[in-house]
């Protein structure tokens, strides 16, 4: 009898230890839900959040580049979205990120903290969120840059050189299927290689493949879905075992190779001489070494080189890959271009930059094809630096702030056929290349690309001295999918050999 009622006693306790920690969850569960709702009513309007996750999981809100047009129908031109428990305000069309970004360029022009990106950085270089630091390493950068040819002739001949290799590479596959994202990747690369490492690499050496898939890999998995529940819960993240483990890994092989490459360069330093970035910056930090606050220390060199490399790779062989699929699909467009190179470039040289000029048609081409290309943005936000009263609403200082770029591009009010592949939106009524103000494909305000002077020249003479050579199609099985579709599934490169390179004849 007792024993039952022992047993009965620790049943009653033991449910009531249950009880109360299913009490202690619900009371944090409101307590959250209280304060999201406090901070909701200062926020533009937005699709409500779960508890805890906010709408990380609703498929109806994120991914923003799918799902932008019906929220903003919804909610206007700003709203508010959440990842977890954090507020994130989303500006769409023109008006709207013009204003912020542009008018407004100091308020919006911070970037908050970001998870994985600190992991990989600890705070060094020029993505560092010391706004001092920033801002002196990124001037160095664009200066040293430019010292090194940047928006010159003499990088144009790099480009050139880099051009006809590649043009080596597909001419020896003799128009058989090719996955274009690999040499593409190396072609692009080893322009921005010249530049920061003083030298180019083999399209054979698999020690140099393997570290452009580490950054390639990197990049790709920043902004996937993976990486939002990273950034929105990093403490739980780190701890646990997924792919992101295996991605900063490699980028710590990445930035082994750069820092053996920088002590190279401190052992043969000429500075009578500098050879490249890597030079330029060794010889500043000697300057700086008395400085107190020292921003050219060897961690933030090693991260100024990594981030140069990764965005002078990825970002502009991912934009031509893209290119040659808007190609494919629209043959005609393919044709037209063909035709002014001929016109202009002919066959017995290769393109310059200052054929551009005489080129209008491709020029509208190659900016039609970027304000198509829809990006993947949510990791890379814009921040507030102070309150600010905007639109009506109150945005908070520190609040993340995301111009969904995609959204400018495919403003009806700015663009007269958004939806379709039209050259003519760059055309006036003369046949003559127009700028348009909506526009912004290098971003945008304080935070504009500053890579943007080397990406148009690659786009322009990559583009050019291929089409030159060569017409590209695809797998007839291939054409009628999806524009985006078919572009998410070959960056990943989910299915290999869908491209075809045919030589184009040699006029007389």
């Amino acid at each position: 009898m007792l024993g039952l009622l022992g047993a009965q006693v620790r049943m009653d306790a033991g449910s009531g230890g249950l009880l109360l920690l299913l009490l202690l969850l619900l009371s944090i569960l409101w307590l959250l839900a209280c304060r999201s709702s406090k901070r909701r009513s200062q926020l533009p309007p937005g699709p409500a959040p779960w508890p805890i996750l906010g709408n990380l999981q609703q498929k109806d809100v994120l991914p923003l580049y799918k799902n932008y047009e019906k929220l903003s129908s919804v909610y206007g031109s700003i709203f508010t979205v959440w990842l977890g428990l954090k507020p994130v305000v989303v500006l769409c069309g023109y008006e709207a990120v013009k204003d912020a970004l542009v008018g407004h360029s100091e308020e919006f022009g911070g970037r908050p903290q970001i998870p994985l990106l600190m992991k990989l950085s600890k705070d060094y270089g020029f993505v560092s969120y010391n706004e001092r630091k920033w801002r002196e390493l990124r001037r160095f950068t664009l200066s040293t840059l430019r010292d090194f040819g940047m928006g010159k002739s003499s990088m144009s001949q790099r480009v050139q050189e880099e051009a006809q290799h590649l043009v080596e590479i597909l001419s020896k596959l003799k128009g058989n299927p090719f996955e274009p994202m690999t040499m593409f990747r190396h072609a692009v690369s080893n322009v921005i290689c010249s530049i920061v490492f003083g030298s180019r690499y083999s399209y054979t050496d698999k020690a140099f493949l393997d570290l452009l898939n580490a950054i390639g890999n990197y990049i790709s998995f920043f902004l996937s879905p993976i990486a939002k529940v990273y950034n929105t819960f990093p403490s739980i993240m780190q701890h646990l075992p997924g792919p992101h483990q295996k991605v900063l890994t490699e980028c710590e092989k990445l930035k082994k190779y750069i820092q053996e490459r920088v002590e190279d360069h401190r052992q043969t330093l000429d500075p009578s001489c500098p050879r490249d970035y890597i030079d330029c910056f060794l010889m500043k930090a000697e300057k700086e070494n008395s400085s107190p606050e020292n921003m050219y220390s060897n961690e933030d060199l090693v991260m100024s080189v990594f981030s140069l490399f990764g965005a002078g790779t990825v970002t502009t062989s991912n934009t031509l890959v893209f290119f040659l699929l808007i190609l494919a699909k629209h043959p005609h467009i393919q044709a037209k271009v063909q035709e002014e190179i001929d016109a202009v470039v002919g066959s017995s040289r290769a393109p310059s930059t200052e054929d551009k000029l005489k080129m209008p048609y491709t020029n509208a081409v190659i900016h039609e094809m970027q304000r198509c290309h829809r990006s993947r943005i949510e990791n890379f936000p814009r921040m507030a630096t102070q309150d600010i009263v905007f639109k009506g609403y109150t945005i908070p200082k520190g609040t993340p702030v995301i111009p969904v770029f995609s959204s400018v591009h495919s403003d009806p009010t700015q663009w007269e056929n958004p939806k379709r592949v039209d050259p003519g939106h760059f055309l006036d009524e003369k046949g003559e290349f127009r700028k348009r103000e909506a526009f912004m494909a290098f971003s945008a305000g304080k935070r504009m690309c500053p890579g943007e002077a080397l990406a148009r020249i690659e786009l322009f003479l990559f583009l050019t001295t291929l089409l030159q050579s060569f017409t590209f199609q695809m797998a007839d099985k291939y054409q009628e999918t999806d524009l985006f579709s078919m572009w998410l599934q070959i960056e990943c490169r989910a299915v290999p050999g869908r491209f075809f390179a045919l030589r184009r004849p040699v006029a007389p």
